[in-house]
C-alpha cells in the first residue's frame, strides 16, 4: 500500500487583479485563472522520506492543504495509505505543522499540548507520559513548558509545532517547511528528529526551500514550480554521479606563484591567507597540485565536487539544466 497517490490533483482559482496597460491605465481583468497546482501526479512509499521543494508560490503549501483537506482540489483524485481524502480513520494516523501555524497564545506549552491531547481522546497519565517525551525530543528549554507561548521566540514556536503534530504517534507526518525559523543548530536537532521518526517505520512528506538539509535525510524528492511537477526521483538518481569541479586549497604561496598557476584554473579565489583554485580537469587539477607544491606551497585540501541538490534545484527551476 502506498502511503500518498496523487493523480490529475489540480486547484485552480479565479481571481480579479489590476494590471497595467502601457505604463499608466490600470485595467481590471475579472475571472482570471490562476493555476495553484496542475495535474500533480505523485507517489510516496510508506517508510520514507519525501522532500517536495520548490520557489514561493510553487504549489508546495496547496498540495499539503489539500492532502489535509484544508483545500479541495478543483479536479484529480488522491489517496492517504489507500484511502480517499477525509476518511476519518486515516485523519487518526496523521501528524500535521503548518508553515504558518497558530497558537493559543495564552497557554503554556504543556497545557498547548494537554488540549490537543485530550483532543486525541489520550488518557491523562498518558497524556503527561507523551508530552514529556515529545520537549525532551524536540529540544525545547526546561523553563519552556510552563511559559505562556506568547513569550515564545519562533524557533520555539516551531518546535511545540512538531512536538504536536507527533503527539498521536501519527503513521504519516506531514511537515510545511518545519526548520523554518531554526538556527543551525535547531535545524540539526529537526534533521536528526525527522530521521529517527523514520526510523520508527513513519512515513515524513515534508515541503522545504533549505536544500541542504533535504539533501541529507531525503530518500526521494519532487520539484515543483509554478504549480506543476518537474521532476521526482531518488538522490542518487537525479544528482549526477561524475564529478563537475575540483577544488585545490593551498597556503604559503607567494604572489608571483599564484600568477603561474592562475591560467590553469577555471576560477581562483584568495583568502586572507590561503587561495583556492576551482578547475572542471581532473589532470589540470593534478598538475596544479604538483606545482604548488614544487613552489613550495602547502596543500590544504583536495576536494572533488559533485552536483549538490541545489545545483540541481536551480537548474531545473530557471531550466538551465542540462538534462
Amino acid at each position: 500500500m502506498k502511503a500518498i497517490e496523487t493523480q490529475g490533483l489540480t486547484k485552480t482559482y479565479i481571481q480579479d487583479f489590476l494590471g497595467v496597460e502601457h505604463g499608466r491605465v490600470k485595467v481590471r481583468v475579472r475571472n482570471r485563472k490562476v493555476h495553484a497546482l496542475k495535474n500533480l501526479n505523485l507517489t510516496v512509499e510508506e517508510g520514507e522520506i519525501f522532500g517536495l521543494l520548490g520557489p514561493n508560490g510553487a504549489g508546495k503549501t496547496t498540495t499539503i492543504k489539500i492532502l489535509m483537506g484544508i483545500h479541495f482540489p478543483t479536479s484529480g483524485s488522491a489517496r492517504i495509505m489507500g484511502r480517499p481524502l477525509g476518511d476519518k480513520s486515516v485523519k487518526e494516523k496523521i501528524g500535521f505543522l503548518p508553515e504558518n501555524p497558530f497558537f493559543y497564545d495564552y497557554l503554556t506549552g504543556f497545557e498547548f499540548l494537554d488540549f490537543y491531547g485530550q483532543l486525541y481522546g489520550m488518557p491523562k497519565a498518558r497524556r503527561r507520559q507523551k508530552i514529556e517525551e515529545l520537549l525532551d525530543a524536540v529540544k525545547l528549554p526546561s523553563h519552556a513548558p510552563s511559559l505562556p507561548l506568547k513569550g515564545y521566540s519562533k524557533g520555539m514556536l516551531q518546535r511545540i509545532g512538531l512536538a504536536q503534530a507527533l503527539l498521536n504517534d501519527p503513521k504519516i507526518v506531514f511537515l510545511d517547511e518545519p526548520q523554518s525559523g531554526l538556527d543551525p543548530l535547531g535545524r540539526k536537532e529537526v534533521r536528526d528528529i525527522i530521521i529517527g521518526l523514520k526510523e520508527k517505520g513513519m512515513t515524513v512528506f515534508f515541503s522545504s526551500h533549505i536544500l541542504s538539509d533535504a539533501e541529507l535525510i531525503c530518500d526521494r524528492v519532487g520539484i515543483v514550480n509554478r504549480g506543476e511537477l518537474i521532476n521526482v526521483g531518488r538522490m542518487s538518481d537525479l544528482l549526477q554521479a561524475k564529478v563537475k569541479e575540483y577544488e585545490i586549497v593551498a597556503c604559503d604561496l607567494k604572489k608571483d606563484d599564484i600568477a603561474k598557476l592562475r591560467p590553469k584554473a577555471g576560477r581562483v579565489v584568495e583568502g586572507a591567507g590561503d587561495v583556492m583554485f576551482l578547475t572542471d580537469a581532473e589532470d589540470k587539477a593534478r598538475d596544479m597540485v604538483q606545482a604548488l607544491l614544487a613552489m613550495g606551497g602547502r596543500l590544504l585540501s583536495y576536494t572533488p565536487r559533485k552536483e549538490t541538490l541545489e545545483e540541481y534545484f536551480i537548474g531545473k527551476v530557471t531550466g538551465s539544466s542540462n538534462e
